[in-house]
């Protein structure tokens, strides 16, 4: 496995540092917006508004409205590769992808106010449940090439491909159970041992 310090990013420049700050800034401006009066009251000048921004900066950092309140997504689908990749030495490809998933609390109750306010807005918000499943699906293929890798399997393997799918919709299906972290445990038990019996690898 590759040393972790070597995925340390470079410092980002001013110019960098200044697109990530607006870039934050209308995101921390949509959220808030959002809980304040729902997703489908609030409009996009709105937001623009709130955060100090024209429309046209707006959509030079979002794609529409929906990426506004997933913001995090393409660092989470990063993370969750670099889970596998960086995983400790011992330990299993499901369990990694498990710890992931329970440390990101994705979109399953944990009991902290902030994110449960998100987690209701989210899946009160039909248009904002099918834009973060199918955008996290995105995320299908890069992971299944990294537990090819990682198993010394054929690129193509369909193992690899079905462990990669089940453990992104594991915290879908747990999401509406009445205690979502045993549901998604129960859930990568079930991706745990499949996957010795199947490869015979970690």
């Amino acid at each position: 496995m590759p040393d972790a310090s070597s995925t340390v990013p470079p410092p980002m420049g001013r110019r960098e540092r200044k697109k990530a700050a607006t870039r934050q800034a209308i995101a921390d401006a949509a959220l808030r917006l959002f809980l304040e009066r729902g997703y489908d009251a609030v409009g996009i000048r709105e937001i623009a508004d709130a955060a100090d921004v024209s429309t046209t900066t707006l959509f030079k950092h979002f794609s529409g409205k929906e990426a506004l309140v997933f913001d995090r997504q393409d660092e989470l689908r990063a993370q969750q590769l670099d889970a596998v990749r960086d995983r400790p030495e011992g330990q299993s490809l499901p369990a990694a992808l498990r710890e992931h998933a329970l440390r990101h609390r994705l979109l399953v109750p944990g009991g902290d106010p902030g994110a449960d306010a998100f987690l209701a807005l989210v899946t009160g918000t039909p248009a904002l449940l099918d834009y973060q499943h199918n955008n996290w699906l995105e995320n299908t293929a890069p992971l299944a090439r990294i537990i090819s890798e990682e198993s010394g399997l054929p690129a193509d393997d369909p193992s690899s491909l079905a462990l990669a799918r089940f453990a992104l919709e594991a915290p879908r299906i747990a999401r509406d159970r009445p205690d979502a972290t045993a549901a998604l445990n129960a859930a990568f038990d079930l991706l745990e041992h499949g996957w010795r019996t199947i490869t015979g690898t970690p």
